[in-house]
C-alpha cells in the first residue's frame, strides 16, 4: 500500500509541473496571438499606449476622479521632476584648497532671528516642517516629532493644529505657527514660543485656505480645538476651515501691526513669516520686509502636505531652488541680506540637499516628508502591504494606535544626527569649519538648468 502511494506521488511530482506548464504557454501563446493580430482598437496595446501617454499615476488619479466626483486631496506632495539640487556638486578641496581632518570641529549652531529680543538658537540647521495635530498628525506622532527634534537640539514646528502644553513641555525649540483659525495660538502660547510663525501659504497649497473634514475629527481632537458641537456622534457636526491668508491682513501697515502684536506677546521671540513660493516672489517678500520681520520662511512647489488639492500639488508655485536663489539675489541686491533670516522648505531630503541650500543663502531648512518617514522608520512593517505608511501618522489613520512614540522619536533624533554628522563631513571636505561658512564659490552645476537658475558655471 505504502509503496503505490509512493508511486502516485512521484507520479503528480512528475505529472503536474508539466501540466502546469502547459497550461501557462497555451495562456501566453493565446495572448501573443491576439497582441500581434486583433487590430489596434481592440488590442490589449491600446490600453498600454494610453498608460504611457497619460503615466500611471495620472491615469489612477483621474480615475480616482471619476469615482468621486469631488476635488481631489492629495498627500505627501507633487512627484514632478523640477529643477533641484541634483544638479549641483560640491567642488572637492586638495591642493589648492586644503580638506580638514575628521578630528577637527565643525559648527552646526543656527541662530533664527538675530536681531530679536530671544533669538532662537538650534544646535542643529534643520527643523521638522509644519506638521499640525489634529489637521494632519495624530497627539502620539506629535509628541514623537517633539521628543525626537529635542534630542536633536533642534525645533519642532506646531503647524495649523491646536497646540498642547505637553508639546510645549517635549520640545527643545518649538515654532508655534500663527494661522486664522479659530483655534489659533492664544496668548499663554504665544508667550513660551520660541519663535512665532505667521503662516500665509505653503508650497503644496498655495496661498488657499484648508478644510478639516469633519469626519477626520475625533472627540479628542475636538476637545483639543477648543470645543465642538459634536452631534451626538463621535465626530463634530460640522467641517471646519483655516482661512485663507491671514484674515484682515491686505496692506504692509496692517501686517506690520500684527508684527509688533506677536513680537510684544512672544517676549521678544523671533517673528517669521511664511510664504508659497510663487512668482510674485520679489513683491512678496518687499512686503513682508515693510512690515519688520525676523525670519522669511519659503515652501517651494515641491512642499508636502498632508492632504490639498491635486492641481494646488502639481500646478502651483515655483521650484525649490529657484525661489531660495531669486530671494538671495533680492535681499543681497537691497542690501536686505542682514536684516532678515531665511529659511527654505519643500523637497529637502538628504543631507546634500540641506549643504547646497545653506551654500545658496539658506540659514536653516525644514524637512517634512523626510522626518515623517524617519519617525516611521521600521513601523512601517505594521502597515505595509495593506496600508500606506502614513495611516500610522494621520490624525485619523487606521493604524494609529499601533504607533510607537518612543521609537518613532528615537528613529528621528538617530536620522537628524546623522544627516548632522554628514554636514560636518561636507564642511570638512570643503576646508570649512563652519556649515554656514559654505557658500556658493564650492559649488558647480552639471545640469544646464541647475546652472541658469542658480548662475553657478557649468563644469
Amino acid at each position: 500500500m505504502f509503496g503505490a502511494c509512493a508511486v502516485a506521488l512521484l507520479a503528480l511530482v512528475w505529472v503536474i509541473p508539466k501540466i502546469v506548464r502547459y497550461i501557462i504557454g497555451q495562456q501566453v501563446k493565446q495572448a501573443m496571438t491576439r497582441l500581434f493580430t486583433d487590430p489596434y482598437t481592440k488590442n490589449l496595446l491600446e490600453g498600454a499606449t494610453a498608460l504611457s501617454k497619460f503615466g500611471l499615476l495620472n491615469t489612477v488619479e483621474n480615475e480616482l476622479r471619476s469615482e468621486q466626483a469631488e476635488v481631489l486631496l492629495k498627500p505627501i506632495g507633487t512627484n514632478r521632476p523640477f529643477p533641484h539640487f541634483d544638479g549641483l556638486l560640491f567642488s572637492s578641496a586638495q591642493l589648492h584648497r586644503k580638506a580638514l581632518n575628521h578630528s577637527i570641529p565643525v559648527t552646526v549652531t543656527t541662530v533664527l532671528g538675530r536681531r530679536a529680543k530671544r533669538p532662537m538658537i538650534l544646535s542643529i540647521p534643520i527643523m521638522t516642517s509644519a506638521m499640525g495635530y489634529g489637521v494632519a498628525l495624530n497627539k502620539p506622532f506629535v509628541r514623537a516629532l517633539a521628543k525626537g527634534t529635542a534630542a536633536a537640539g533642534t525645533a519642532l514646528n506646531t503647524g495649523q493644529g491646536p497646540v498642547l502644553p505637553e508639546f510645549r513641555d517635549l520640545a527643545h525649540r518649538l515654532v508655534v505657527q500663527y494661522h486664522g483659525a479659530p483655534w489659533r495660538p492664544e496668548e499663554d502660547t504665544l508667550r513660551v514660543a520660541d519663535m512665532i510663525e505667521i503662516r500665509f501659504g505653503q508650497g503644496a497649497n498655495a496661498g488657499c485656505g484648508a478644510m478639516v473634514y469633519n469626519k477626520d475629527i475625533t472627540a479628542e481632537i475636538a476637545r483639543d480645538m477648543g470645543g465642538a458641537d459634536m452631534g451626538g456622534t463621535d465626530h463634530p457636526s460640522q467641517d471646519f476651515y483655516i482661512p485663507a491668508g491671514f484674515p484682515g491682513i491686505y496692506k504692509p501697515h496692517e501686517l506690520r501691526e500684527l508684527v509688533e502684536q506677536l513680537r510684544a506677546l512672544g517676549r521678544g521671540a523671533p517673528i517669521a513669516l511664511k510664504l508659497a513660493a510663487g512668482n510674485d516672489l520679489e513683491a512678496d517678500i518687499k512686503f513682508a520686509i515693510q512690515a519688520d520681520i525676523d525670519v522669511l520662511v519659503l515652501d517651494g512647489a515641491q512642499g508636502g502636505t498632508h492632504s490639498s488639492s491635486a492641481i494646488l500639488v502639481d500646478d502651483f508655485g515655483i521650484p525649490t531652488l529657484a525661489a531660495l536663489c531669486r530671494a538671495q539675489r533680492f535681499l543681497k541686491h537691497h542690501g536686505l541680506r542682514d536684516r532678515l533670516d531665511l529659511v527654505i522648505s519643500g523637497g529637502i531630503r538628504t543631507p546634500g540637499d540641506v549643504l547646497k541650500a545653506l551654500a545658496l543663502g539658506a540659514d536653516a531648512v525644514y524637512m517634512g516628508t523626510g522626518a515623517l518617514f524617519a519617525a516611521t522608520h521600521t513601523q512601517i512593517s505594521k502597515a505595509i502591504p495593506f496600508e500606506p505608511p502614513t495611516q500610522l501618522a494621520w490624525a485619523a489613520g487606521q493604524m494609529k494606535d499601533q504607533f510607537d512614540e518612543d521609537e518613532g522619536s528615537r528613529t528621528l533624533a538617530n536620522f537628524l544626527i546623522s544627516c548632522t554628522e554628514e554636514l560636518k563631513m561636507g564642511a570638512r571636505a570643503l576646508g570649512k569649519t563652519s556649515v554656514h561658512d559654505v557658500d556658493a564659490q564650492d559649488l558647480v552645476a552639471w545640469d544646464p538648468e541647475a546652472s541658469r537658475i542658480t548662475g553657478i558655471p557649468l563644469v
